[in-house]
């Protein structure tokens, strides 16, 4: 996304700025005052994913909502820095340049597997990590060395970003979003399709799913010794609700709650809900 051209219109853009924090320019909001929350996106989002939960959590806590590297309006500084063990460190850098000490970590699908990693990395929240629908399982069968060879031969392919960026129609995102298990409105729509058109988003995002690796950190769940609440979506079509049971039934001081009605976006459709579950 082009920055700052694209981002007069973007949602909550006045609290929007840039950092230099090597490798990356880091495009970050915040807003608020009290104890820190910090929420990152999935695979594929930005920003705008917490376009309704961020103002809510803002008005008792003071919060911080980062775009992953090269997704939305961060800068990709390091194509090889896409990953689940680079972005958590590069993040955590961030956050340690920055004096950002959260108070809590909210992560939604893969961004929960970061949330997750930062701990492990060093980061102590007081009130752990809560994610949601959280993306913690590995493809089974076919689909476990079908799905990431796809997305390693797209990331090397030339012009593969640049051809799904241009081929790419708000009706197609919307089937997209809706094969998920969530129903948006008009804006929420526009504003995927404004991510899906724009070739540098899609290459990063690509890059994350060729180089995305959650063996080491599945296997070491019961080593996380923090409080994680796992919100699932009893609708969600990209990570079914039995991922945060089984994550839940590993992580030694882990609940999990199933809500109904709502899709993968849970956070998008019901802000309200979910909002009150993080700060219960």
């Amino acid at each position: 996304m082009r920055w700052p051209a694209d981002a007069h219109d973007w949602p909550l853009s006045d609290y929007s700025r840039r950092i230099l924090h090597r490798p990356h320019r880091w495009h970050v909001q915040e807003h608020g005052v009290g104890p820190l929350i910090l929420l990152i996106h999935g695979a594929g989002g930005a920003t705008q994913s917490f376009r309704h939960l961020f103002p809510i959590l803002a008005k008792t806590h003071r919060v911080v909502a980062v775009d992953l590297p090269g997704q939305g309006f961060t800068q990709l500084g390091a194509q090889q820095r896409c990953g689940l063990d680079h972005m958590a460190e590069d993040l955590l850098s961030l956050c340690r340049n920055q004096a950002w000490k959260p108070d809590m970590i909210v992560g939604h699908s893969a961004g929960a597997a970061i949330a997750l990693r930062i701990w492990e990395l060093g980061a102590r929240p007081e009130h752990g990590v809560t994610c949601i629908n959280a993306a913690l399982g590995n493809f089974k069968g076919v689909a476990g060395w079908l799905f990431p060879m796809m997305a390693k031969a797209l990331a090397v392919t030339p012009f593969s970003a640049s051809l799904f960026a241009n081929t790419a129609t708000r009706q197609s995102v919307k089937n997209l979003i809706e094969g998920t298990g969530s129903t948006l409105g008009a804006e929420g729509i526009d504003l995927y399709y404004r991510l899906a058109t724009d070739a540098g988003h899609v290459d990063a995002t690509l890059s994350m799913m060729a180089q995305w690796h959650l063996d080491g950190l599945l296997n070491r769940l019961p080593q996380i010794e923090t409080k994680v609440h796992l919100i699932a979506a009893e609708n969600d079509k990209a990570v079914p609700p039995r991922v945060s049971a089984e994550a839940a039934a590993r992580l030694p001081f882990a609940r999990q709650t199933t809500l109904r009605g709502l899709g993968h976006l849970a956070h998008e459709e019901n802000a309200l809900a979910i909002a009150d579950l993080i700060t219960q």
